[in-house]
């Protein structure tokens, strides 16, 4: 495991819902039964044979007309994806791709549009040889479904933090398997809360638990020790998708992804020179640049390069699924100013910047969607220090007046009262146990806001931590926690955790649902829309 210090440590749609399952003893099939190549996943340029997507598919930022489909191949290919209302593809459309050399570590997305509203999309990936476009690999499968004009039910689930504090893929567990729990229950997508690849946790061979039994893990090269280069992100990339449930998984369900610090560097920001004895490189701005761009490769995110005339790109993004529904995805990471005791009076950077609070403010206030998630990717209230004991997330631990990133939190919370805006709730991860809170003006020291839930989930994949305290500044009330009472507990010890949210399309509650892997429901909450002090 890494020896650095870890944060934690201190109606027709249920029709469509039934053509998806389905499509398991179909198409899908063949995607699960790909051969990968061994571990390193370096592509064989072998001049005979044809291109094989063996990474499989994905979809990402799907909407009402469209979306992206993601694919990687073993050697270089032309890029084709044909779409169907069914899985004969009989009368296919088809949307000519990219050509995937080593300049995006032969990976690509397609996107695709005008898509009918509110359907169950089929498509497939095709590649091709470039230089002899009759020289085809294997179709590739996957499904997702296009969000409705009109009110419809929707489904979707949310966690993070995947390969984790040494803990990564264990065949003798059937790897990252509560992958195949949420995919049973045919979500519309998947929103990941960050802490996609933990870049900074080597993996290695096996780990000795506590007691005494151990932990066999899938290893790769470029695992054994902490990302550096380009290539070497790449392959933290790469070395979640040897996982069949997370290959199954990602061929049924799109994604909504966002990032965090281990994508990079625990608790990393702007400006950072490195502490850590394990790297070479030292600047954080450097590494960063390098995580982003393997993210974008590895992941179909509609803001990030190649995909955007704003060539930087950036991951926060606003994302909507029909009426009922509005994901508003942050980037608490990347426009941030240095960790800090958290003690300043006056602060304009924040942990979102200036820029993209005025977005998100922007945004929320032109949003109609009966519900407005805003995917955190980390907590409000919970005290979350780094190794220095200063401010990770946004709280600082003083119960009062508003002071370092909680100002701009502020700020936005006044926002969203003072324009009457309804439905807010914030979703995360980040702190591997999971739990609700109830923000509340009457209990706190600024009480300019409407009252608001915040649920935290996860880990899907990595160590467990024990539960942190909450500051009274936004007047939390925790009224539900389930956490380890040590740090680093394995997945074998305990559960990993995701959320389940369902929205009715008649009544328009919204049901949160805290969940453990195994199928237990920990913890339920439903919202009222519209209503104020819930």
């Amino acid at each position: 495991m890494s020896p650095a210090p870890d944060h934690h440590s201190a109606g027709a749609a249920g029709s469509a819902r039934v053509d998806r399952r389905r499509l398991l003893t179909g198409s899908l099939a063949a995607t699960a039964a790909l051969a990968l190549p061994a571990a390193g996943a370096a592509p064989a340029f072998a001049r005979s044979g044809r291109p094989a997507a063996r990474w499989g598919v994905q979809a990402g930022d799907v909407g009402a007309d469209g979306g992206l489909v993601w694919v990687r191949s073993d050697r270089p290919a032309r890029m084709v994806v044909e779409t169907s209302a069914t899985e004969s593809f009989r009368h296919p459309r088809r949307f000519q791709g990219p050509l995937l050399g080593p300049g995006t570590d032969f990976t690509g997305t397609t996107r695709l549009r005008g898509l009918p509203s509110g359907q169950q999309i089929h498509y497939r990936v095709l590649l091709a040889d470039p230089d002899d476009p009759r020289r085809g690999g294997e179709p590739v499968a996957g499904t997702f479904r296009t969000a409705s004009p009109r009110r419809r039910d929707v489904r979707f689930t949310w966690s993070g933090d995947i390969a984790g504090q040494g803990w990564g893929i264990n065949p003798e567990r059937g790897g990252y398997r509560v992958f195949d729990e949420m995919a049973a229950l045919d979500p519309d997508f998947f929103l990941c809360s960050g802490d996609t690849i933990y870049a900074d946790n080597p993996i290695e061979p096996q780990v000795t638990l506590a007691d005494g039994r151990i932990w066999r893990n899938i290893t790769t090269e470029e695992k054994a020790k902490v990302a550096e280069t380009l290539d070497e992100f790449r392959g933290n990339f790469r070395y979640n998708l040897l996982d069949a449930p997370l290959r199954r998984f990602n061929a049924r369900v799109p994604w909504i992804v966002q990032w965090d610090d281990h994508e990079v560097h625990n608790n990393w920001y702007p400006g950072q020179l490195l502490d850590d004895d394990r790297y070479t490189e030292k600047r954080a701005d450097v590494l960063a640049a390098r995580a982003l761009r393997a993210f974008g490769e590895y992941f179909p995110v509609s803001t990030l390069p190649a995909r955007t005339a704003d060539r930087a790109g950036r991951v926060y993004r606003v994302l909507r699924h029909g009426p009922l529904l509005d994901v508003f995805v942050l980037d608490m990471r990347s426009h941030r100013r240095p960790n800090s005791p958290g003690r300043e009076a006056d602060d304009a950077v924040g942990i979102l910047g200036a820029e993209q609070l005025a977005w998100l403010k922007r945004e929320l206030s032109r949003s109609r969607a009966v519900w407005k998630v805003i995917a955190s990717d980390m907590p409000l209230g919970l005290v979350v220090l780094d190794a220095d004991k200063h401010v990770e997330a946004v709280a600082q631990g003083d119960p009062g007046a508003p002071l370092g990133r909680e100002l701009q939190i502020a700020e936005l919370l006044r926002h969203i009262k003072d324009r009457r805006i309804t439905g807010t709730l914030w979703l995360t991860a980040d702190v591997h146990y999971t739990s609700a809170q109830h923000y509340r003006p009457e209990r706190a020291a600024f009480g300019d806001f409407a009252p608001f839930w915040e649920f935290v989930t996860g880990p899907l994949a990595a160590g467990g931590f024990p539960a942190v305290g909450l500051d009274g500044t936004f007047g939390p009330e925790q009224v539900f926690v389930q956490a380890p009472d040590r740090a680093n507990v394995s997945p074998a010890e305990s559960p990993q955790y995701f959320g389940a949210v369902d929205i009715d399309a008649g009544s328009g509650e919204l049901t949160v649902r805290l969940r453990a892997e195994g199928g237990r429901t920990l913890f339920r909450k439903t919202l009222q829309p519209g209503l104020v002090g819930q």
